[in-house]
């Protein structure tokens, strides 16, 4: 996961313009933007992690870091100000910092242990500047210099401020004020001679001298290519060059150093394609003997300084022995290696002072050319590798991992030249190749007593500054004691020099042809100086500098002052009026986010079962779309669906009477609802004479559902004024309900207590001491009943089909409350057979097979009773 690193130059020369008629600060937001697009091409670019710096002091020239996220990059990168000076050495000694924070936590850099290439963290620093001088507060510097103290613990154990896995790329920015005549060269963009150059070749990276818009576009792709995954290395060649190759042509002997004698480059360390992490078995030396008495270690160079001899020698590889293998970065001395065309032999590699006796120490590894001769390889091997390999090599296949008293002898004489911290690789080797047992678990790794406790010790005081960088980044600087006293000399508020009336003086006595002017205060003598605040209550930020008044401001100033002093106003800030106050900037106008985080928390709810309710900030027709239900007409229903409530249930009463439900959504009022088709009527068929028996209603209100059709002569579904339909709650249907919704039912009508849109029927008493001519002309007209019947139905079938389609959405294989539902269905039989095949489609969408068979059969079912039902009718 590379780390890419912004330094953005926010001195004020970045805000000359180019004669683009932008200004170089806009060029390098442009120019991050650009590089995250090209980047962005590559799928590996996924875990990519973005951090910006720019030439404020710490911490608040951090503006991303390692926990900001890439909205927050972009907003912090766009907010970017040049106003300050060009302080690169500081800035580039806080990127080092920010990226190597976490180093000691994680023990990448493996101090005292041997340097693993496979443990790293690849990282890219990309300064864009404008390669002008480096101002600091105390003048004017001609080379870059990196400040030598800093916080971060540990910086002692490396002696540059860089690691190995980083390196520094920088833009200088050369883009004219005025368009130039002469056309642009074409081919490579050179190096830039600024101050940063040298830095940016000690780690590994470039520098590009940017004259127009297509050469920086055209660095930015070579900058994409640069992000790879590996760790830099400084080759040198030890010992006489090589002899000429027989079948090659003759050379020219060039004395004196070659290119390809000491090269600085790249080896790529590719990540396993199976886990996306670089895996590796043998570490590069150190260039120290480990000492058991020693209390410190010495502090390593960033780059390990490889020798590499000229002689020919050939290559080892034996089987169950792992070895590492690391391609080298295109340099002379891979050219060189290439055109020997030599790919069956090899050249030692060896690290100086790595062995106990030996100043140049025993080779390590080999570089080889590939059979294809395409690139060069670093081969990493145990240590020693001569003389380890022929060892297990008589090991398998002479001994056959039964190792004799002499083999043990000739073992643990190599042990002795080996570096101890070879010993934790060695083992986990022996135990691929299938002989664990050959070297003992109590063998020291080379570190005393007091280095281990001091490694443990720096790996928690970098968690602990780790931690505080973390959460002071972002912040805002805290307010100053007092008003700070700034020098305006040659400012917007003071006297230009060439506005003073000695100026020709001046001039003169500058360059001797008149007597020198008297000499004036000294314009920096309170420079750094505070005015103290008597009232200490009172924000400093509230007060101003008086040169930093305009002039346009100043009568508007003076009455906010006179308002200050005689307290006439009821604001409680000072120095403010009462509108400024509420007054937002428009671009700050949204960030309700914000105002929640800075909200204290509320304390709970004290029913958790309550639906949380959510704030329509900027929309009022906010919806909670976990609560939404779609059925099959793209009708939704929100809030809660009464749950637990039975249509029929009579709990929902109150004051003796059924209570009206409210309709649930204004999408399912009457006239909007699906309406199925309708047969056309079928006689109407008188009522049992036994059904009045046992309390049911009377004969001429009791509608059975099986087999009269429910609708209006129209087919459509309003109803006639004066006549609104009748609750769930009391319906004239129980016949497929429950025993227990029988007897509610029951005692429901008992009541008889009327209601809105109900019949005016009287008490029951009355209706029984009535005769039966006076019952009859008191009923409305049967087409106005059987509209209000429809109605009612369309109403019902509506609210049980929400029910029905939330409980096929729930998971589970609980489906009685989905007959239940089914049971209550209104209307003739052709609209409760297409209900049912609605339902069915529905839980095809869920792919609810068991209940869809259910479903089925409850169909077949409907069919068979209407069956039994005709067949009685035709008797």
């Amino acid at each position: 996961m590379p780390v890419l690193l912004f330094l953005i130059d926010t001195s004020a020369s970045m805000n000359q313009r180019t004669h683009l008629g932008t200004t170089y600060l806009d060029i390098a937001k442009g120019a991050v933007e650009t590089f995250m697009k090209l980047r962005g091409r590559d799928p590996a670019s996924r875990g990519d992690r973005y951090m910006l710096v720019n030439f404020e002091d710490v911490p608040l020239g951090i503006k991303a870091g390692w926990k900001e996220s890439h909205a927050t990059f972009m907003t912090e990168l766009r907010n970017l100000q040049a106003t300050g000076l060009t302080t690169i050495g500081q800035s580039l000694r806080t990127a080092f910092d920010l990226l190597n924070l976490n180093r000691l936590v994680t023990g990448i850099d493996n101090y005292g242990q041997g340097r693993n290439p496979f443990f790293l963290e690849p990282a890219i620093i990309i300064a864009i500047t404008d390669g002008n001088k480096l101002t600091s507060s105390s003048g004017v510097q001609d080379e870059l210099h990196l400040p030598l103290t800093t916080p971060l613990p540990g910086s002692e154990l490396t002696k540059e401020p860089f690691r190995w896995d980083q390196r520094l790329f920088s833009l200088v920015l050369r883009i004219p004020g005025h368009a130039s005549v002469e056309p642009e060269p074409l081919g490579g963009v050179p190096p830039d001679d600024s101050a940063i150059t040298p830095m940016c070749e000690v780690t590994g990276g470039r520098s590009y001298s940017v004259f127009s818009q297509r050469m920086l576009n055209q660095c930015l792709e070579s900058l994409v290519q640069k992000i790879q995954s590996g760790v830099v290395i400084n080759f040198e060649k030890t010992g006489p060059d090589p002899p000429p190759l027989e079948d090659a042509p003759a050379e020219v002997v060039k004395s004196g150093p070659q290119p390809w004698h000491c090269c600085h480059k790249l080896i790529y360390v590719r990540p396993n394609p199976k886990t996306g992490v670089p895996i590796g078995h043998w570490p590069i030396p150190e260039a120290f003997w480990p000492d058991q008495n020693s209390p410190t270690l010495p502090p390593r160079s960033a780059h390990p300084h490889v020798r590499f001899s000229c002689l020919d020698a050939e290559p080892m590889v034996i089987d169950k022995v792992p070895f590492d293998k690391y391609e080298l970065e295109p340099s002379p001395l891979t050219q060189y290696i290439l055109e020997r065309k030599s790919p069956h032999t090899c050249w030692q590699v060896f690290v100086c002072n790595s062995a106990k006796y030996s100043d140049l120490g025993q080779p390590f590894g080999y570089l080889k050319a590939s059979t294809a001769l395409n690139c060069v390889n670093l081969f990493v091997m145990p240590y020693n590798y001569p003389v380890l390999l022929p060892l297990l090599d008589d090991l398998i296949k002479v001994h056959k991992f039964k190792p004799t008293i002499k083999w043990r002898q000739s073992f643990e004489n190599y042990l002795k030249t080996m570096p101890p911290y070879y010993i934790g690789s060695l083992r986990k080797a022996l135990r691929i190749m299938g002989a664990p047992n050959l070297l003992a678990d109590n063998m020291e790794y080379g570190l005393s007593y007091s280095v281990v406790s001091y490694l443990k010790k720096l790996s928690q005081q970098s968690k602990i500054e780790y931690d505080r960088l973390i959460t002071s980044i972002g912040k805002k600087p805290p307010p100053e004691a007092g008003i700070k006293v700034r020098w305006r000399w040659g400012g917007g508020g003071g006297i230009s020099l060439a506005q003073r009336r000695d100026f020709n003086l001046l001039l003169q006595s500058i360059t001797g042809e008149a007597p020198g002017l008297t000499l004036e205060p000294n314009p920096k003598e309170f420079h750094g100086f505070h005015l103290a605040l008597l009232n200490k209550s009172l924000k400093p930020q509230s007060l101003r500098n008086p040169y930093d008044i305009p002039r346009s401001q100043l009568l508007d100033q003076l009455s906010r002052m006179r308002r200050n002093l005689l307290n006439t106003s009821v604001c409680s800030l000072r120095g403010q009026d009462p509108d400024q106050l509420h007054s937002v900037p428009i671009a700050q106008m949204g960030n309700y986010q914000d105002f929640l985080k800075a909200a204290p928390q509320p304390l709970r709810d004290a029913d958790p079962e309550q639906p949380k309710r959510l704030h329509t900030f900027g929309n009022p027709f906010k919806l909670d779309k976990k609560g939404m239900m779609i059925d099959e007409a793209d009708e939704f229903v929100t809030g809660p669906q009464n749950k637990g409530k039975r249509p029929g249930d009579s709990n929902n009463m109150q004051g003796g009477g059924p209570k009206r439900r409210r309709c649930m959504s204004p999408l399912l009022r009457l006239g909007r609802a699906y309406t199925p088709p309708v047969t056309p009527p079928a006689s109407p068929r008188p009522a049992a004479d036994g059904e009045s028996d046992n309390g049911a209603p009377e004969p001429d209100l009791v509608i059975n559902h099986l087999n009269q059709n429910h609708y209006s002569p129209d087919g459509t579904s309003e109803l006639e004024p004066g006549h609104p339909p009748e609750p769930l709650d009391h319906q004239e249907n129980h016949t497929a309900a429950d025993p227990q919704d029988l007897q509610d039912g029951d005692e429901e009508e008992e009541n008889g207590r009327p209601q809105d849109g109900e019949l005016q029927l009287g008490s029951e008493g009355e209706a029984e001491r009535g005769s039966p001519e006076d019952r009859l002309a008191r009923y409305p007209s049967p087409a106005s009943l059987k509209k209000q019947i429809h109605s009612e139905c369309l109403e019902v079938n509506n609210e049980l089909r929400a029910l029905i389609t939330k409980e096929i959405r729930k998971p589970g294989r609980h489906y009685e409350k989905i007959f239940h539902f089914l049971k209550q269905i209104q209307g003739s039989l052709d609209t409760r057979l297409i209900f049912l095949q609605n339902i069915i489609k529905e839980a095809a969408r869920f792919k609810k097979r068991v209940l869809i068979e259910q479903l089925e059969n409850f169909l077949e079912e409907i069919h068979n009773r209407s069956n039994n039902m005709n067949h009685v009718d035709t008797l």
